[in-house]
């Protein structure tokens, strides 16, 4: 993105979790285009450092920490205010798989790590961003699940759980903070990052063969979305999830 062809500003600032790359960096990008501002998160100081000069720097800034920590998050809320005097919305992208296997044979401090990074830190997030500007201001909240959450996961179930609870922790936060936050989610298939890259690498043609629409997800799919959700054109919609899946499910059908 060249700062020079950026819309004037919105006067909206969001707040996006992991996000120096991949999804969370796609939301980011979409976010700026419409004239918003940002303050990016994320585990890596030079990514997050080159990724505020593709947005531009005098629309984004960024706090570099681990999602779970709790001092983070508030540090990353701080800086935000700071900042940009506002945290209009919150995108909850932050989130981590590092184990592949069987559930049977999941070793549960994995289990803990996985769920305290991309489900408690969620929770904090939203407490931080709720008590600092939201509840008196109002504003939105998108949870970044999975399709994960919504089905049987073969070999990334602890995954799938977490986003299953992030999906439930996306309703409960709709229903406590309605009428003046609303609060969505958005569950992505297979989306080309590096993240998911052990999903498809060495054998993308046979995983697009599954998806009716013939591709895989790219970050710009995911972007678009949140920037509906965080949008004026969504007014009415709380305690939603979309599912953005190239029509994957479609295939989940008897016959």
């Amino acid at each position: 993105m060249n700062a020079r062809e950026l819309p004037e500003p919105s006067g909206r600032v969001a707040l996006v979790t992991g996000a120096s790359r991949g999804i969370g960096y796609g939301i980011a990008e979409a976010l700026v285009a419409r004239g918003d501002r940002v303050c990016i998160t994320g585990r890596g100081e030079d990514a997050l450092k080159e990724a505020v000069e593709r947005l531009g720097p005098d629309r984004a800034v960024y706090v570099a920490g681990k999602a779970h920590d709790e001092a983070h998050q508030a540090h990353a809320v701080e800086r935000t205010m700071e900042a940009f005097g506002r945290v209009d919305h919150l995108v909850n992208n932050a989130g981590t798989n590092p184990v592949f296997g069987p559930m049977a044979d999941l070793d549960l401090a994995v289990a803990r790590k996985v769920y305290e990074t991309n489900v408690i830190s969620a929770l904090g997030f939203a407490q931080q961003t709720w008590k600092a500007w939201q509840r008196e201001n109002g504003g939105s909240i998108v949870n970044i699940a999975s399709v994960a959450g919504v089905g049987a996961s073969p070999f990334v179930g602890a995954y799938g759980m977490s986003k299953a609870a992030m999906i439930n922790l996306t309703l409960q936060l709709a229903h406590e903070f309605a009428p003046i936050v609303r609060v969505n989610a958005i569950a992505p298939a297979v989306v080309k990052t590096k993240f998911a890259q052990a999903l498809y690498e060495g054998r993308e043609e046979e995983v697009t063969a599954a998806y009716p629409l013939g591709r895989l997800g790219t970050p710009a799919d995911i972007g678009g979305a949140a920037a509906f959700l965080t949008s004026g054109q969504s007014e009415w919609i709380t305690g939603q999830t979309l599912m953005i899946d190239g029509g994957i499910f479609l295939n989940a059908g008897v016959g």
